[in-house]
């Protein structure tokens, strides 16, 4: 097995050590040479001969390596023999050490102790995003009750042939208009049933689409893919919770997590999974009332975080630390970047296990800190320490763009607008992949989807916000939200040998 790297579905400084893709733009998957060699007398499992070709190697580099080579048998190879472990791994090996941590959760043995109970949850997965989110409520209210009414079309068409000839399929009738409708099996299935919808303003809520950018959402079970156990935990819009967002098993960017105390999209941090601090029960459903429930309320809160756990840190940092207490400690230690570092391979291939550690109370402030600013980020300070060049008071965006590759400490906000001397520094917070800034620039554009004719407008989320600055404000907070959470991070305690 020759490792040949070059997966460019990674980002930033992985990225670059995966080196040049072998087929050019061909490829952006990682690309290997396996030569298999059956042997009829051999016994057991394989022999496993392996070589990686090496970090920062570019495309003629890794060609020239090749062709040097020129043959398995050549002795300069130097293959090296990989067993795989128990669990499959041939290469980037899980840890013994992460074995014997807590698991975060667990929803297939629900007898193992865990850090949270079973009633996490993915992110919601639309399979519509166009049509489900907007950064303009009018515009999504419109998008919705246009695809709403041509699907009711399609059901009426369906129920008006079924009266003549009860044998007929819906396939024959199904009018297939992009700019109209997506179809997806759910809602083909309810068209087969003639089931037709209504628009439901209630379901109209906002969630964090990708990290730091919020646009509205229609919340409706029948025009969205999966949702998940998400109406578990904002059932309402006056529901009060906090999710930590984690990546999901698989997920090739680093490891990373972030807070939200709105809805989460499925990719808000690479296939999240998502821990709350709390989830909501409706005793109309099954739920079971306890001694110190409302009477009156059918929807009942409950704890995220384990019984468990709780009782195992109380004994031993005593009996006033509350589950929430518990919580911010999960979230400042998942920023640590020993712990990530070190169980990098592990967090690629299965959830986070948590250590408890002897500075609790150190990683909890640092966690309730950083959450802080995490969900409060519309609130902060502007960055101070830019340079703005303004030629107008012209605040909107198009799309934002550096002024050539690799000079970050400066961004063309709009024809107007140049901050320039941003700090290097607020660019070392990566979160699914890209820094925060990064993220905003890519996300707060116009665009106009090819399929639909949907444009989705940013500068309308400002508008309905009645702040016309909100999105070059947004870039600057991001700055300060940068530099305050590295600082943070970077002060956060080693856990190697303080584990209890």
């Amino acid at each position: 097995m020759f490792n040949l790297r070059g997966n460019q579905r990674t980002s930033n400084e992985l990225s670059r050590r995966e080196g040049g893709k072998i087929f050019g733009q061909g490829s952006r998957t990682p690309i290997a040479i396996t030569i298999l060699v059956k042997n009829p007398k051999g016994a057991g499992n394989a022999k496993i001969n392996y070589l990686d070709i090496g970090d920062y190697l570019s495309r003629e580099e890794k060609l020239a390596k090749i062709k040097k080579f020129g043959s398995v048998l050549n002795s300069e190879m130097n293959l090296s023999s990989i067993t795989p472990n128990k669990d499959g791994d041939w290469i980037n090996k899980r840890s013994k050490v992460f074995e014997t941590y807590i698991p975060i959760g667990d929803k297939k043995n629900t007898d193992i102790k865990t850090v949270f109970t079973a009633n996490y949850s993915c992110g919601v997965k639309s399979n519509r995003d166009t049509w489900v989110y907007n950064f303009s409520r009018s515009e999504l209210e419109k998008n919705i009750t246009s695809m709403i009414d041509f699907y009711n079309e399609n059901v009426s068409i369906l129920e008006n042939a079924k009266k003549l000839d009860t044998a007929v399929k819906g396939d024959k009738f199904i009018r297939y208009n992009s700019s109209r409708i997506s179809w997806n099996r759910g809602l083909k299935n309810d068209y087969e049933k003639l089931k037709k919808h209504d628009y439901k303003p209630e379901t109209l809520r906002v969630a964090m689409y990708r990290p730091f950018v919020k646009q509205h959402y229609y919340f409706d079970r029948n025009f969205n893919d999966m949702v998940y156990q998400i109406p578990r935990l904002f059932p309402t819009p006056q529901s009060k919770n906090l999710v930590i967002c984690c990546s999901g098993i698989g997920v090739t960017k680093e490891f990373s997590t972030i807070i939200t105390d709105i809805i989460p999209d499925l990719e808000l941090i690479g296939k999240s999974q998502c821990f709350p601090l709390y989830y909501y029960e409706d005793l109309n459903d099954g739920g079971q009332r306890t001694l110190f429930d409302d009477n009156e309320n059918t929807t009942v809160r409950r704890d995220g975080i384990s019984d468990f756990l709780l009782q195992r840190c109380r004994n031993e940092f005593g009996y006033k630390i509350t589950k929430e207490d518990i919580f911010f400690y999960v979230y400042g230690l998942l920023h640590n970047k020993q712990y990530r570092d070190k169980f990098s391979a592990d967090l690629k291939k299965m959830l986070p296990r948590i250590p408890i550690v002897k500075e609790f109370w150190v990683f909890s402030k640092a966690g309730r800190e950083l959450a802080d600013i995490h969900l409060n980020y519309e609130k902060l300070p502007v960055s101070t320490s830019v340079s703005i060049l303004k030629q107008s008071e012209n605040y909107e965006v198009c799309k934002m763009r550096f002024p050539q590759k690799g000079k970050k400490d400066t961004i063309i906000f709009n024809s107007h607008i140049t901050i320039s001397d941003i700090p290097m520094r607020a660019y070392d917070y990566v979160v699914n992949g890209k820094s925060a800034i990064e993220w905003a620039m890519e996300r707060y554009q116009i665009t106009n989807d090819d399929s639909s004719k949907i444009v989705n407008n940013p500068n309308l989320w400002s508008k309905e916000q009645g702040d016309y600055k909100y999105i070059f404000n947004h870039i600057l907070r991001l700055i300060t939200l940068s530099i305050k959470t590295v600082d943070i991070v970077d002060n956060l305690p080693d856990i190697s040998t303080e584990l209890i």
